[in-house]
């Protein structure tokens, strides 16, 4: 079997970003194969750990991934702060070729546009992805996937970090599935009553007060903060509320686009421009909104450069939601040039953890040999870019964990889901399965 069709049948996807299928990946021709082990999100240390850990797999991923598309060379993206990991994933380099791209403790290092730039010196096409110049880029924790998928072993748990206001700050394996709520018990409870849930990072991730959401193939961590903290109450705003305050406030300094990390490398995104969309009331939006439309959503405009904590990162995502509504797709015309003083206007993330109030919450988050063992797991059947996979069980069905639950149809973009857990289902629907132990 060829390994993109186990990588279909496993249920590989990316789990460090939106989850995009992995078997599309595993199909192309490339020149580069770069592993992503940067991890630059705040408090969330999953991947450090998950290197620490399983070296050989990782790098047995990524091999495997460099003879599939034929690459020629392999670049392994890591923070050389990471001294043990790197120490390990050394040892596993030998006679390969594969060699390290050391990056600094700079936010957003992980993000594929910067970690390709970094590893080949080439830049992405404007609105294009990797591929478009012969690159494949792969989260650790995917690679580590690979590996057990050659192995017929399908993804059924995800390696997390909890970190934040709880008891033991732990990074460990969760059955797909269990309920944020079992994760906090797992870890010893909270430290607080009244918290707030950032699930997959204070940057990029989501606010939410619901213990009962449940963890996915892309869950990156949870972190808890207190209800009052700074970050709940500015993420707790409704959108009218955001746009009310920027329409009133926005002087146009431009501060958020001077520091935009896709501007820095030639991407036409300025933010400030986007800003104006909020100003103007009779015209405007056709004009500004298409200066977003090349924007990462890394939400330093919003939580870092802006000195007046508004919410420029919110508006072009809202920019970009009315240029596909209105099918306005925007073509960047200057050219592709990285910003002569870019390497000067890196954010530190000791600078980005004492902007948003957390440098107190960064503490070591250890692996944890022992998982969740939750009664109940609610398992949803699209985790992943693409089509929703077919419900495969019934209510009353027995499985096992590993079991195909969730199917892709042939020609779909997707790939299935399993049982993480054995047990019995009960209730299944187009949208999720439930399975009791």
């Amino acid at each position: 079997m060829l390994l993109s069709d186990k990588l279909l049948k496993a249920g590989v996807v990316g789990a460090g970003g939106a989850g995009f299928p992995t078997h599309v990946k595993a199909d192309s021709t490339v020149e580069f194969v770069l592993a992503n082990g940067a991890e630059c999100e705040p408090l969330i240390h999953k991947d450090v750990e998950l290197m620490k850990k399983y070296p050989n797999e990782i790098v047995e991923g990524m091999k495997m991934m460099l003879q599939v598309t034929n690459a020629k060379k392999g670049y392994f993206g890591i923070k050389s702060k990471n001294t043990e990991a790197v120490e390990v994933i050394s040892d596993q380099l030998n006679g390969t070729n594969i060699s390290f791209t050391f990056l600094g403790d700079f936010y957003p290092s992980g993000d594929e546009y910067e970690l390709v730039y970094e590893a080949t010196k080439k830049l992405i096409p404007p609105g294009g992805i990797p591929l478009d110049i012969g690159c494949v880029v792969n989260n650790v924790e995917s690679l580590f996937n690979i590996y057990k998928a050659t192995n017929d072993i399908p993804v059924t748990d995800k390696f997390l970090t909890i970190a934040g206001e709880i008891n033991n700050p732990m990074t460990f394996w969760a059955p797909i599935g269990t309920s944020f709520r079992d994760l906090i018990e797992h870890a010893g409870g909270s430290t607080i009553d009244e918290y707030a849930i950032f699930v997959g990072g204070l940057m990029m991730g989501e606010l939410t007060f619901d213990t009962e959401r449940v963890v996915t193939k892309t869950t990156a961590g949870i972190i808890l903060l207190p209800k009052d903290h700074y970050m709940v109450s500015r993420m707790d705003r409704s959108p009218a509320d955001m746009n009310r305050i920027g329409k009133s406030a926005c002087d146009q300094c431009n501060y958020c686009t001077e520091l935009c990390p896709r501007y820095l490398l030639g991407y036409d995104v300025q933010p400030h421009k986007v800003m104006r969309t909020l100003e103007f009331t009779t015209t405007g939006k056709e004009v500004w909104n298409q200066f977003a439309d090349l924007c990462c959503e890394c939400g330093i405009c919003s939580l870092y450069a802006c000195p007046e904590d508004l919410y420029p990162r919110e508006a072009c995502q809202q920019s970009k939601v009315e240029m596909r509504s209105n099918n306005i797709k925007f073509e960047q015309v200057k050219p592709l040039k990285v910003h002569p003083i870019k390497e000067g206007r890196k954010i530190p993330l000791k600078q980005l953890r004492k902007k948003l109030n957390v440098d107190q919450y960064d503490t070591p988050t250890p692996f944890m040999e022992s998982s969740p063992q939750p009664e109940i797991v609610k398992i949803l059947l699209k985790q992943h870019v693409g089509k929703s996979a077919v419900q495969k069980v019934s209510v009353g069905d027995k499985v096992k964990k590993g079991d195909t639950i969730g199917e892709i149809s042939e020609g779909d973009l997707g790939v299935n889901v399993h049982s993480s857990i054995d047990g019995t289902v009960t209730f299944a629907n187009s949208d999720y399965i439930e399975i009791k132990r």
